[in-house]
């Protein structure tokens, strides 16, 4: 029987072997549902030029799949990385039972992956943020949220 460390080794193993293979920086990922491996992922953003392709994103994109499900209640997510924000985001909308991680934060910004200023950006008021946002069109855009609220077959999230 694997144990945690046995994925933990996985995701880490993952993180090497894909950066060394030129897919991105050095992330991996193990989504694991009663003990066995499910689905693999790791960080391709600058070989697929998309920058929500880390590899927790990957992992749960994958095992949605496998699990024809939004969610990953009965999982458990091993992370060569503590997550970002926009992964961590990803992982409370999948809502697995546990996540497990080898580096922190501080480890990833020490090699250049800093999230802080991201962090920073959440707590910003939106006028204060330093990518703009402006509202427009909020009543025309209700309209979808009134049809999302009198859908009778609505899956919940």
């Amino acid at each position: 029987m694997k144990t945690k460390e046995d994925f933990m080794r996985e995701a880490i193993r993952l993180s090497i072997e894909k950066m060394e293979a030129g897919f991105g920086g050095p992330f991996g990922a193990v989504v694991v549902r009663h003990g066995e491996i499910i689905a693999r992922g790791y960080n391709n953003v600058t070989s697929s030029n998309d920058p929500t392709a880390h590899a927790e994103v990957d992992a749960i994109r994958k095992a949605c799949k496998v699990l024809n499900s939004h969610q990953l209640t009965d999982c458990e997510l091993y992370t060569s990385c503590e997550p970002c924000p926009m992964c961590l985001g990803a992982i409370y909308w999948a809502r697995p039972k546990k996540v497990y991680y080898g580096n922190t934060k501080a480890d990833a910004a020490h090699i250049g992956f800093d999230d802080h200023f991201i962090y920073q950006e959440i707590e910003k008021d939106l006028p204060e943020r330093t990518i703009p946002m402006e509202q427009l069109l909020h009543k025309e855009a209700l309209e979808g949220f009134r049809a999302w609220e009198s859908k009778l077959d609505k899956a919940d999230y």
